[in-house]
């Protein structure tokens, strides 16, 4: 009878073992798909500054933008947190959005063989990051869902596993969906 007792106590023990690991293994996932994340959101904090320069030359009274787009990405690299990242990171695209509209003003910048460099850099910069957010947003809706489901969901509160942000435009999503808007006033 004890027999059977420590055999259940067992394998109980070995199931929220294995609970937990997989827990683990779904967190370290997520924190690895954010770091790839961070790669290309290096590469387009190194670019923004060369882009924000090229662009000087040409659209002088664009200071304000430019200063806005000099300052979400002061604070993009400033973050330390992922959920941090994601909202400075979401203001540094708002801002990149608006200097794509704003550079329709300057046919000669547009033609500028520096300026289309950069800017292909930055397309392909943006969709890389693009992909790596689809695969942190799969990775975290995993965790999320992981540690929410019963029986796991009785062991993630106890050993501090919490639901974990998207890495979501949001709000801003409809700004940089919605097609520019060109005036000639």
């Amino acid at each position: 009878m004890i027999w059977i007792i420590l055999i259940v106590i067992a394998v109980i023990v070995f199931w929220m073992i294995g609970i937990y690991n997989s827990m683990v293994r779904l967190r370290n996932t997520r924190q690895n798909a954010f770091a790839d994340i961070d790669v290309q959101l290096r590469q387009r904090h190194d670019l923004v500054p060369q882009l924000v320069e090229t662009v000087k030359g040409y659209a002088t009274h664009e200071r304000e933008l430019l200063l806005k787009i000099t300052q979400a990405r002061t604070a993009a690299m400033g973050a330390t947190t992922i959920d941090e990242k994601i909202k400075t990171e979401t203001a540094l695209s708002a801002a990149l959005q608006g200097l794509k509209v704003s550079v329709e003003a300057y046919p000669d910048l547009k033609a500028n063989q520096n300026f289309l460099r950069l800017q292909d850099e930055l397309s392909d910069i943006e969709n890389k990051l693009a992909a790596a957010r689809r695969y942190f947003n799969a990775a975290t809706t995993e965790y999320n869902t992981g540690i929410e489901t019963f029986p796991a969901n009785l062991i993630a509160g106890n050993f501090g596993f919490q639901r974990e942000t998207l890495f979501d435009l949001g709000q801003e999503r409809a700004t940089l969906e919605e097609s520019p808007k060109i005036s000639f006033n």
